[in-house]
């Protein structure tokens, strides 16, 4: 699995989830032209914006890398921040899936001994 990952350090907070409502709208809008395999946004107390994008193979990294200043052009124009990218490899990754153990029942139950 391939990514890459944004860190955006904003002045404060507040910055940051504007910046965040941004990216959720612009990427999250963007999920299946790029064939993302995760897009993650996190926002820390001290006004960092952390992006993680993931991608099942090469070609699909590399056509967003194409577009990528695209996409985050408005960003840059609209707020002040520093910015870090990185692309790799994704060494280890573990995600508990969402699991439904609930039964339903239709109608009365009976229960036998």
């Amino acid at each position: 699995m391939f990514a890459i990952v944004y860190q955006f350090k904003f002045p404060g907070v507040s910055e940051a989830k504007v910046a965040a409502g941004f990216c959720s709208e612009s990427l999250g809008g963007k999920i299946s032209e790029y064939d993302f395999f995760g897009l993650n946004i996190l926002i820390s107390q001290s006004g960092d914006l952390n992006i993680h994008l993931k991608f099942d193979d090469v070609a699909s990294l590399k056509k967003f890398e194409q577009d990528s200043d695209k996409l985050l052009s408005d960003l840059r124009k609209s707020f002040v921040f520093k910015e870090n990218k990185v692309a790799g490899v994704y060494a280890y990754s573990y995600e508990k899936e969402a699991v439904s153990t609930g039964i339903e029942i239709d109608g009365p139950a009976i229960v036998r001994n």
